[in-house]
């Protein structure tokens, strides 16, 4: 013990990190007592135990290294969780609303530097780039509460792009002007740097990902292989000559499609991300907080409040202007003042780069310089103020927007149909993580469990053997679903019949859904379909996806959809086809339908709001199948809607189905959608609630009559006491 240095600031690494650890541990949620968000608490928490506090702790090396990967992956969560088609839709609007707010901003920071502060041209051209750039410092707390999607997210941080790289632009105009070499070269360098760059990052990197991520299903390997892509983003952007945060927002916005938001890559990133890496950043700009400086000079003071009340009237005449001409409610506008007005990052490197640079020498021999130490120290204690304003309204606004969803989930839950329960029987290992990724990724509402996973054992088999085998595979499932906060349920039926005992569980747990998982070397006609007359799809009534996986679903690029003439009259449509949003939506692949003219009218009429990036295309008659096979490409997943013999989307071709798919789709994943149909809908259904089923399917044709009966049997029923 004599030989550990235990004297301040801490030396010994070990125990640095040990303290630091405690610290996100802890203060959250020792300052929450005192009404203090998470974030503001650590960046407390980094002033206490800094150089200019306790000084338990320098700001080193090692800080500012894990500092600088907690801001990049601030920016690289908003790319990889962003809504791709809203960004895409409300491009114009981020665009429009980045420029307007970095006009603003930057205009009333020279306002403010030439004619109150008496600063020269270039330092209040400076402090107006210092007014116009931001730092998503709310992110984590949008990330948090699952708002990630909103339209007023997804608006400000496309504008936060706009603003930041025009407000570096503005710094290296400045810099290069101190230096006397501003010239043409310098234009046409950085305009042919961020080309590449950017064409590099968004044209070059999913290409790459998908070859990676189809050969490689290690969670390990993806997971340090999208970091290296992001910090590989990063260095390009620094050399194309903006900020690396501009790269790692590319990046993420280029494996947007790549990393789903339910699968387990997705989960550890944002794990990883919130545990360590964020963290460490809010911790390191606490270190920088000297609040004794505020008290060393009046300029100190006048430049901070000055500097703090300036930027924060842009910001927030930016997000007025923002309700105003979007059409936006109060809590969004307080959301984009949240993330717009905190300020950090680029507001500190501009300020240390302005604080270097030596524009000449007073009389006494002392440097003056371009951003001198009245406004450093300033800036330090205004990256402390606009953080804690934009923590406090940004997370109060968030809160209030998720409050609302909340009502309106608790309003369309009262007609429900029924609890969703997603059974998978397991088979093989192989195809496992698989299967449970699919049944994440179709679930519809939001709780962590409704998954089962089965194995049905034969009775002849021992328990050792069972215990060897049945339980390993099912521990699998358990892991996997776990790895995305998943509560799996696992069920070991013994039977010597397998379908009598995928049967018997689905009517025991009263199953909604059914994944059936074939091999990707097997055979559809040997495999489940061809195993007798009397099989799974005969015995269960549910809504059943019998799904063969040539590739992860995280590489797919387009989702083609065949549904045959007749099927949106089937009482399960409408649960098929809510399902098959989900896969849209939570791979982003663009989704291509193939279906008869009045079909496709039906699903352009009642789902062009759920769906907006679709592509529709006529088949005439199910006899036109193969015309799908001219038109499919290596990275498309296929899905076909089938139907059960004799009922109303029937047709005799669905018979050679899985000919058709042996022979034409060998390189394609696939899933075969069985809906849920009228012949034995008394005995899965039997403990269904009728009425909000009636009220909410009786708009599909060719229902009515039936829905009808089923109300009369059961209101005969509960008048009897049954």
């Amino acid at each position: 013990m004599s030989l550990i240095d235990i004297s301040l600031p801490l030396k010994n690494p070990v125990l640095q990190f040990s303290l630091i650890l405690f610290i996100i541990l802890f203060a959250p949620v020792l300052l929450s007592r005192l009404k203090i968000p998470s974030l503001i608490s650590l960046i407390v928490a980094g002033a206490v135990i800094g150089p200019h506090g306790l000084n338990l702790m320098l700001r080193d090396s090692s800080i500012i290294l894990f500092g600088t990967v907690g801001v990049l992956y601030i920016m690289f969560l908003a790319g990889l969780e962003i809504d791709v088609e809203d960004f895409r839709k409300n491009s114009r609007n981020s665009i429009l609303f980045g420029l307007y707010t970095f006009l603003i901003s930057i205009f009333l920071g020279i306002a403010v530097g030439k004619f109150i502060l008496l600063f020269s041209w270039p330092s209040s051209i400076l402090i107006g780039s210092i007014f116009a750039s931001h730092t998503l410092i709310v992110y984590p707390i949008v990330s948090k509460l699952g708002i990630s999607k909103n339209k007023a997210v997804n608006i400000a941080i496309g504008g936060t792009i706009i603003t930041d790289i025009l407000a570096l632009l503005v710094l290296a105009v400045v810099v290069e002007m101190s230096s006397g070499e501003l010239a043409t070269g310098f234009w046409i360098r950085i305009f042919i740097g961020i080309t590449i760059f950017s064409l590099v990052v968004l044209l070059l990197f999913p290409v790459i990902a998908r070859w990676f991520f189809k050969r490689f299903d290690d969670s390990v390997q993806q997971y340090l292989f999208v970091l290296a892509l992001v910090f590989l983003g990063g260095f390009l952007a620094e050399a194309a000559g903006v900020e690396p945060i501009i790269g790692a927002f590319l990046g993420g916005l280029s494996l947007n499609r790549l990393i789903p938001h339910t699968s387990p890559l997705m989960n550890r990133i944002k794990f990883v991300g919130n545990a360590i890496f964020i963290p460490f950043f809010l911790i390191g700009v606490g270190m920088l907080i000297d609040i004794r400086a505020f008290f060393k000079d009046y300029e100190t003071i006048k430049v901070a409040v000055v500097i703090t009340l300036a930027a924060t009237v842009a910001k927030y005449l930016s997000a007025w202007i923002t309700q105003k001409l979007f059409g936006l409610s109060r809590d969004q506008r307080r959301l984009i003042f949240g993330l717009i007005s905190a300020h950090a990052a680029v507001a500190l490197a501009t300020v240390l780069i302005g604080y270097n640079i030596i524009t000449g020498y007073s009389l006494n021999g002392n440097p003056i310089r371009l951003l001198g130490e009245s406004v450093l120290n300033g800036t330090i204690l205004f990256i402390l103020i606009t953080c804690t304003l934009a923590t406090i309204v940004g997370q109060k606004g968030a809160q209030n927007i998720v409050l609302a969803d909340t009502l309106d989930e608790v309003a369309e839950s009262v007609i429900s149909v029924t609890e969703e329960r997603i059974l998978i029987p397991m088979k093989e290992v192989s195809t496992v993580d698989e299967l449970v990724n699919l049944s994440v990724t179709v679930k519809s509402n939001k709780t962590n469990n409704g998954i089962y996973a089965l194995h049905v054992v034969d009775n002849s088999m021992s328990d050792d053997v069972v215990e060897k085998y049945a339980g390993k595979l099912l521990e699998k499932a358990a892991v996997a679903a776990s790895s995305t906060d998943y509560e799996l349920k696992r069920l070991i039926r013994y039977d010597s019949d397998v379908v009598n005992g995928i049967a018997c569980v689905i009517r025991e747990q009263k199953i909604t859904d059914l994944i059936l998982g074939l091999h990707h070397e097997s055979s559809l006609v040997d495999g489940l379909l061809g195993s007798s007359s009397e099989n799974i799809l005969g015995r269960c009534n549910v809504t059943t996806f019998i799904y063969k996986s040539v590739q992860p679903l995280a590489t797919i690029k387009r989702t083609i959809l065949v549904v045959p003439a007749g099927a949106e009259n089937e009482i399960g449509f409408v649960l098929w086809m809510q399902k098959v949003i989900n896969i849209i939506r939570n791979t982003g692949s663009k989704l291509v339908v193939y279906a008869t003219k009045q079909t496709l009218a039906y699903l352009k009429d009642a789902y062009s709001m759920s769906i907006s990036n679709a592509e529709y295309k006529i088949i005439k008659d199910w006899d036109d199948f193969l015309v799908v096979s001219r038109d499919i490409k290596n990275d498309d997943n296929l899905i076909v809607v089938m139907s059960r013999k004799n009922h109303l989307s029937y047709h005799s071709k669905m018979a050679k189905m899985p000919g058709y798919l042996d022979r034409y789709f060998q390189k394609n994943s696939f899933i075969l959608i069985y809906p849920v149909q009228t012949g034995i809908i008394e005995d899965t259904y039997e403990d269904t609630p009728v009425l909000p089923i009636k009220k909410t399917l009786l708009r599909f044709e060719g229902i009515g009559k039936f829905f009808d009966k089923v109300y009369k049997k059961t209101k005969s029923e509960s008048s009897k006491g049954q």
